[in-house]
């Protein structure tokens, strides 16, 4: 074997949602930080067009953004449908990471190969970084709401037409337990064999 199978089980095993409502105070590292976007780039790339797009907000930049989303939720709903809990909750789980990241996929200029293969190597490039921040010891939430696919999101980081936010990564040090795995079906349930 070239590769330690059983750490590398482990970390796709243990990988976990963790919230930022669940982070400590403690800072991450940014050489931590690029390690991951490092781990990111590896991800399958059709015709190598490397869509992934990120936008890191690390140190006063988390409260900067949880800032502006939350007042562009408070400005995108009536004032009937606006929700306090919500805003608040929008401001507050950036404040918390250390770090939160915007992945966005950026759609090949000459659309060489389908949307939904640079979609798949978006979300390829995110699982990867989810992995590699497991191996760390990070919390890491993938999120995708609050304004996460609005036209204001796309504007706010300089996004054109074709692209498209694949959602906000919030990254920070756990202070809890490491949660335990979930039970996940036999794979029985969702596979086939075909042998002749």
């Amino acid at each position: 074997m070239r590769y330690n199978l059983s750490e590398l089980t482990d970390i796709i095993e243990d990988r976990r949602t963790i919230y930022p409502e669940q982070f400590s105070s403690r800072k991450v590292h940014k050489e931590i930080i690029s390690k991951l976007l490092n781990a990111a780039k590896w991800a399958p790339t059709h015709k190598l067009t490397q869509p992934w797009n990120f936008t890191v907000f690390m140190d006063k930049g988390t409260s900067t953004f949880g800032q502006w989303h939350a007042e562009a939720y408070k400005n995108a709903v009536s004032e009937s449908d606006f929700n306090q809990k919500m805003y608040t909750k929008i401001r507050d789980r950036a404040e918390r990471s250390a770090a939160v990241i915007v992945v966005a996929m950026k759609r090949d200029d000459a659309l060489r190969v389908p949307e939904i293969e640079e979609i798949a190597s978006t979300a390829a490039a995110i699982q990867n970084m989810a992995l590699l921040a497991t191996a760390y010891g990070l919390g890491f939430y993938w999120g995708t709401g609050g304004m996460a696919y609005s036209p204001e999101m796309k504007t706010y980081l300089g996004l054109g037409e074709n692209d498209k936010v694949m959602g906000m990564l919030f990254i920070g040090y756990p202070e809890i337990e490491w949660p335990r795995k979930t039970p996940r079906r036999p794979i029985e349930y969702f596979s086939k064999f075909i042998e002749e």
